[in-house]
């Protein structure tokens, strides 16, 4: 379902045990937490009371009242959407939480935004989300070092993309 105000906890939390369960055994403490810093409740509850091309907003999944799932992307052309975020309950992996969040998300960008083609970027090594994507149609397209995070090492990133 599309996220509101009352999820805002629920999205923090779900993001940030599945980043550290994802990069705790990669990446250093001091990474993570600076990373993990933008899962606030005040981005969040500004991001989950936008929705617009550029941003359509989180998705979340629910069970019993509890968000077991996060997921947002937007539109980065004319007809290219980009999956932004995803993450599942640490103890809920291989459920189809994310199957069903990148479901909903796809939807949304065809439906609504005319998207043809849909574009995720994937940090080398990252074994969980790699294999998942490539299950849902992805293919490599290229490798890059961004500059997000400038005082931090660079972290490799994979694109990845698949027509939809």
């Amino acid at each position: 379902m599309k996220a509101n105000d009352s999820h805002v906890k629920g999205i923090s939390s779900v993001c940030i045990r599945a980043y550290w369960a994802t990069y705790g055994e990669t990446h250093s403490k001091e990474w993570i937490e600076k990373v993990i810093r933008v899962y606030n409740r005040a981005r969040i509850l500004r991001e989950v009371s936008e929705s617009n091309r550029d941003w359509g907003g989180y998705f979340v999944a629910i069970e019993n009242g509890k968000v077991v799932g996060a997921a947002g992307g937007g539109m980065i052309d004319e007809e290219i959407g980009e999956l932004f975020v995803i993450y599942a309950d640490p103890d809920r992996r291989n459920e189809g939480i994310g199957s069903g969040l990148l479901n909903t998300i796809t939807k949304q960008q065809k439906e609504e935004y005319g998207a043809q083609s849909q574009w995720v970027f994937i940090q080398k090594g990252n074994m969980k989300g790699i294999p998942f994507y490539k299950s849902k149609g992805f293919k490599f397209q290229s490798e890059n070092i961004p500059k997000v995070y400038p005082e931090f090492p660079a972290r490799i990133k994979l694109r990845y993309s698949r027509e939809v």
